[in-house]
């Protein structure tokens, strides 16, 4: 939920181009997430992990970068924003899987699909690393292949939840 909530936030500021990378080093597991979006100021920067500080209209609080820092230090990791106004902000965080505190990863193939499917006009790149072997999906080649129909479509989200699934498992399964 939580890459899925800050990939959110990486569309609300105007991303045309959102990567998720993991990379798993042993039992470290270093989530980074980068757009191309408005970027913030140096002053929001600062204060953007304040469950009171939010762009939102619609409530007071924000909850998940404050949540998301949390849980990365919950398991002894930490989480670092760099954000540039106009040239787009990364979100890293590093986490302990070792550690009881961390919380499982969920179904990071449903997590891709949902955000290809949901905003078929933005561009990912979902990256799986563990030094030895890699993995990636590619909005933009999912779109080449498919030659016209939209990621929009139900069968190709299923499609794209099953390909990355089966593709990231064995990465997984030896890390984890």
């Amino acid at each position: 939920m939580n890459i899925l909530d800050i990939a959110e936030n990486s569309i609300r500021a105007g991303a045309t181009l959102v990567e998720i990378r993991l990379e798993l080093q042993g039992s470290k597991l270093t989530i980074s997430i980068r757009d191309n979006g408005c970027g913030m100021s140096p002053e929001l920067l600062n204060k953007v992990t304040d469950p009171f500080t939010t762009s939102r209209t619609t409530r007071k609080v924000g909850l998940g970068l404050p949540f998301y820092k949390m849980a990365a230090e919950m398991t002894g990791g930490t989480m670092q924003i760099e954000s540039r106004l106009s040239v787009g902000t990364a979100v890293t965080a590093t986490f302990f899987l070792s550690h009881i505190d961390c919380m499982p990863l969920g179904d990071l193939g449903a997590t891709v699909a949902t955000l290809m499917q949901c905003n078929p006009d933005i561009d990912f790149v979902f990256s799986l690393s563990d030094g030895a072997e890699s993995f990636a999906a590619d909005s933009r080649q999912f779109r080449e292949i498919l030659g016209g129909v939209p990621l929009s479509t139900p069968e190709v989200a299923f499609f794209i939840r099953e390909y990355v699934s089966e593709h990231i498992k064995p990465i997984l399964e030896k890390g984890i």
